[in-house]
């Protein structure tokens, strides 16, 4: 295998770990993805989320203590951390998933906590949206519920391209439940049609 072929199979498992770790360290803070730039005087980590506070941590000791880390652990040179907070959180299906999954903890009825999230996703101006459920819902049996509103398409580009897509697990006393949200965002279809009004003309 070549150098360059070992050295960037290397470097996307060392960002896969990175992310895990990332995700695990600040999921309660409604954590949704990590971007990774190399500059001139380091690396630049930015972290994306829900709630930043919860990242930063009180006076930035979380940063610190996460910036060792990456520089000790991921061989990150010196690391340069920046949070941001998402937004648009209701369009967001991370951060949604998260919302239902909190929810369940808290002891709300799994279709309560759905029809509550497609409330505030279809008030942010969704086009559509779709929340399944899964797990030991109303019995010791697994089964899987889908919640649905407006128009998702499931394939093609805009489905690719238009639909934000996001799964959580979340451990319940009954075992492991899984949450999907998938929201299509509120943009035009490459198929829509405009009509416009006739223009009246005037003869001189």
């Amino acid at each position: 295998m070549p150098t360059i072929t070992r050295e960037t199979i290397s470097q996307g498992i060392r960002y896969m770990m990175l992310h895990e770790y990332i995700q695990r360290q600040f999921v309660r803070a409604s954590y949704v993805h990590t971007q990774v730039f190399k500059t001139p005087i380091g690396t630049k980590v930015i972290i994306y989320a829900g709630v930043p506070g919860m990242v930063i941590g009180r006076r930035g000791a979380n940063i610190k203590a996460l910036a060792d880390v990456l520089e000790k652990e991921f061989g990150l040179e010196n690391p340069q951390v920046d949070v941001v907070e998402v937004p648009n959180q209701d369009l967001n299906a991370k951060i949604m998933a998260y919302r239902i999954a909190r929810a369940l903890v808290r002891g709300v009825r799994f279709r309560r906590a759905a029809m509550i999230a497609l409330n505030r996703i279809m008030a942010a101006g969704a086009r559509g949206a779709e929340v399944v459920i899964s797990g030991k819902l109303t019995s010791q049996r697994h089964r899987t519920e889908r919640f649905t509103r407006g128009y998702l398409p499931k394939s093609g580009e805009p489905g690719e391209e238009l639909v934000d897509e996001a799964i959580v697990h979340v451990l319940l006393k009954l075992g492991m439940y899984g949450v999907k949200v998938r929201i299509m965002r509120p943009s035009k279809m490459p198929d829509t049609i405009e009509l416009k009004a006739p223009q009246t003309v005037t003869s001189t």
